[in-house]
């Protein structure tokens, strides 16, 4: 299967980057912390322990997204409820980061951003593919005689004719 390993490298993904992300912003928060310098007013303590606490909160927010992948690796199975939005927003904050590296950071960040969101949009289309099952659409090459998937002595009290079928008569106009 082509669905197993997408899950799991996008699972590893996720966790690579909370792990990164949460170390950047704690960096950055132990930074302001040494400088003691104000921005605008704002007290540094508040600085940093906000850069600390969001690190934090988006190193976790990933790493539950790559928690979700990786129950999708594991199960090889879609996605649903709240998994799915996570995986979604994950892939809509990818998107609007990459926006934002392109023009701080460069381009080698945007790359890494695209990467990143194609495979969540890559392991969200893939595992939703496969949990529609098509529909047979009632030719001969079905498997039966009369093309509606039938076997070969079905009668109506097999089930309910197929529309348009000799069995049932075309429904009776009715006027007001």
């Amino acid at each position: 299967m082509v669905r197993r390993p997408v899950a799991w490298v996008v699972a590893v993904v996720l966790v690579v980057e909370a792990v990164g992300v949460a170390a950047v912003q704690w960096f950055l928060g132990v930074v302001v912390d040494r400088q003691d310098m104000s921005l605008a007013g704002l007290d540094p303590d508040v600085m940093s322990m906000s850069s600390k606490i969001g690190g934090v909160a988006f190193g976790a927010y990933f790493a539950l997204c790559g928690l979700v992948a990786l129950l999708v690796a594991v199960r090889d199975r879609a996605p649903a409820g709240l998994g799915r939005i996570l995986l979604i927003s994950a892939a809509v904050v990818h998107g609007l980061l990459g926006a934002f590296a392109w023009g701080l950071v460069g381009w080698t960040a945007f790359l890494y951003m695209m990467v990143v969101l194609g495979l969540i949009v890559l392991l969200l289309m893939t595992y939703d593919a496969q949990a529609t099952p098509e529909r047979p659409t009632g030719t001969a090459s079905d498997g039966g005689p009369g093309g509606d998937g039938s076997p070969a002595g079905a009668t109506a009290v097999d089930g309910p004719p197929a529309s348009g079928s000799p069995v049932s008569p075309p429904p009776a106009p009715t006027t007001p």
